[in-house]
C-alpha cells in the first residue's frame, strides 16, 4: 500500500454528494499495521533506542582513541627569561591497561629546575606504561566498552519489544473497531427487516386481515431497532477515533478515519500471516531468542562486567612506566637501554571500605537482575502456554456460537412462516428476532476475544514482523 491510500483517507470526505458518501474503502489489517510500524511516533522512538545503543558504543570506543597532549608555558620578566617549557605527548591506550607513549620535551630559562634540563634541541622518549594490580585484567575503559556492546544488543531487543507493544495496542484498537462495525451492520440489517415487516403488517391491517394493534407493536420494534442502531453508530465513531490515534503518515502527520473507511472483516488467516505466528504450535515455542529474555540477559552480562571491575578494584594500584630517551629519534638504534626514564606508583587503601561496599552493591544488583530474568522466563513460558489453551477454547466457542446463530435464524424463519399462516404472533417474532440479535452480537464478541487472544500470543512471543 502506498501513501495515496492514506491521502484518500484524509480527503475522501470531500467526495460526499447530497449527503451520500462514495464507495467504501477497506483498510486492510496488514496495511494498517504496516503504517503503524513505519510512521507511528512510538515506533520511531523504538528506532531511537537502537541509535542510542550505537551512540553509547561509539562513545565507549572513544576511551581507546589516541591522544595528543601539548603543554607550553613561558615566563619573561624585566628582560629575564625565567622559563620556556614545551612538553608534547602522544598516547595510544590499548587493552589490559597498557598505554604506548611518545614524548618530546624542551625546557629553557634561567630558573628552570635541574631535573628539567634537557639538550638544546630537546629530548625525545618512547615507552610504555601498564598496570600490574588494579586495572590489570579489567579497567574502566574496558568495562565501559564491554557494557556498551551489551547495551547495544540490549537496545535491539528493547526496540523489538517497543515495536511489538505498539503493534499489539494498535491491533486491539482495530479489533474493537471491527466489532463495532459488525454490530452496527447487525442493527442496520435488522432495522431494515423491522421496517419491511411494519409496512407489510400495516398493509394487512388496512385490509382487515389482522388487528390494527399489531401495527403499534411493529412500529415499536422499528423504533427499538433505530435506537439500537444509533447507539451502535456512536460506538463505531468512538472506536474509529481510538483507531485514528495509531494512524500517522509521513513526517508526523496524524490521519483521521472518514465514515466511508471500513475494516477488513475476514481476518482468520490474515491475522496469523500479519503477526507471523502462522503454523507455530506450542511445542515449537522457544525462549532462547525471546527479546525480553535477551534484553534481561544482556543486562545481566553488563552487571557481571561491573562486578568484575569492582572485584579488580580490591587490588592495590601498581602502575609501572618505562621510557627510552634519545636526542635523535630519526635513528632507531639511538634508543639504548642505558638512557631511560621510569617509575613505579603504588597505592593501597588500608581498609578498602569503599571498594568492598561497591563490590557488595554490584553483587546485589547482579543477583536482582538474575532473579528478574528467572521470573520473566517462567512467566513468559506460562503465559504463552495459557494463551495457546485459550485459543483452543475460542476455536470451540466460535463453532458453538455459529451453530447457535444458525439455530436462532432457523427458529426466526419458522416463526415468520407460521405468522404468514396466522399460526403465530408478532410478539413471538420479535422475541425470536431479539434472541437472534443477541446471539449475533455475542458471536461478534467471541470473535473479538479470539482475535485478541491471537494478539496476546503475538505480544507474548514479542514478534517484530519483518514483512510489515
Amino acid at each position: 500500500m502506498n501513501k495515496y491510500f492514506f491521502l484518500s483517507l484524509l480527503f475522501c470526505s470531500c467526495f460526499l454528494v447530497s449527503g451520500q458518501q462514495t464507495d467504501t474503502l477497506v483498510l486492510k489489517f496488514n496495511e494498517y499495521l504496516g503504517y503503524v510500524k513505519r510512521f507511528h511516533p512510538i515506533a520511531k522512538q523504538a528506532e531511537l533506542a537502537l541509535s542510542t545503543g550505537q551512540a553509547n558504543l561509539l562513545k565507549a570506543r572513544g576511551g581507546f582513541d589516541p591522544k595528543i597532549d601539548v603543554d607550553y608555558e613561558r615566563k619573561d620578566f624585566k628582560g629575564t627569561e625565567y622559563y620556556d617549557r614545551l612538553n608534547a605527548t602522544f598516547k595510544i591506550p590499548t587493552w589490559y591497561g597498557i598505554e604506548l607513549k611518545g614524548n618530546f620535551e624542551q625546557n629553557e630559562g634561567a630558573y628552570i629546575n635541574s631535573d628539567e634540563s634537557v639538550p638544546e634541541d630537546g629530548l625525545y622518549s618512547a615507552g610504555v606504561s601498564l598496570s600490574l594490580g588494579r586495572g590489570s585484567w579489567i579497567n574502566e575503559r574496558m568495562a565501559t566498552l564491554k557494557r556498551a556492546k551489551f547495551f547495544r544488543e540490549q537496545s535491539k531487543a528493547d526496540r523489538d519489544l517497543l515495536v511489538n507493544q505498539i503493534l499489539f495496542d494498535a491491533s486491539l484498537a482495530y479489533f474493537d473497531w471491527l466489532q463495532a462495525y459488525r454490530n452496527s451492520k447487525v442493527y442496520s440489517d435488522f432495522l431494515e427487516n423491522a421496517q419491511t415487516r411494519f409496512v407489510g403488517i400495516r398493509t394487512s391491517a388496512l385490509a382487515g386481515d389482522i388487528a390494527a394493534i399489531d401495527t403499534v407493536e411493529a412500529k415499536i420494534a422499528v423504533q427499538n431497532r433505530a435506537l439500537e442502531l444509533e447507539q451502535a453508530r456512536v460506538n463505531l465513531v468512538n472506536k474509529s477515533m481510538e483507531l485514528s490515534n495509531f494512524l500517522w503518515l509521513g513526517e508526523n502527520i496524524p490521519v483521521n478515519l472518514q465514515p466511508n473507511v471500513v475494516p477488513e472483516e475476514n481476518l482468520d488467516m490474515e491475522i496469523d500471516q500479519t503477526f507471523e505466528i502462522l503454523g507455530k504450535p506450542l511445542d515449537s515455542f522457544s525462549l532462547e531468542n525471546h527479546p525480553k529474555l535477551k534484553s534481561l540477559g544482556f543486562k545481566v552480562d553488563g552487571l557481571i562486567v561491573d562486578k568484575r571491575l569492582k572485584t579488580n578494584k580490591l587490588l592495590p594500584t601498581i602502575d609501572v612506566e618505562y621510557n627510552l630517551l634519545t636526542e635523535t629519534p630519526e635513528f632507531i638504534n639511538s634508543f639504548q637501554t642505558e638512557y631511560y626514564k621510569g617509575g613505579v606508583t603504588f597505592q593501597l587503601p588500608l581498609f578498602l571500605r569503599k571498594e568492598r561496599g561497591d563490590l557488595k552493591l554490584a553483587k546485589i544488583k547482579l543477583m536482582d537482575a538474575q532473579l528478574e530474568f528467572d521470573n520473566a522466563e517462567v512467566a513468559i513460558q506460562n503465559k504463552v502456554t495459557a494463551i495457546y489453551n485459550e485459543l483452543d477454547s475460542f476455536e470451540n466457542q466460535n463453532q458453538l456460537i455459529r451453530d447457535i446463530v444458525t439455530n436462532y435464524q432457523s427458529m426466526l424463519t419458522a416463526e415468520e412462516r407460521k405468522f404468514s399462516f396466522g399460526e403465530s404472533s408478532l410478539f413471538l417474532i420479535n422475541s425470536r428476532e431479539s434472541k437472534l440479535i443477541d446471539a449475533i452480537l455475542k458471536q461478534n464478541a467471541v470473535q473479538n476475544k479470539y482475535y485478541t487472544a491471537k494478539a496476546k500470543l503475538f505480544n507474548s512471543l514479542a514478534v517484530n514482523p519483518e514483512n510489515l
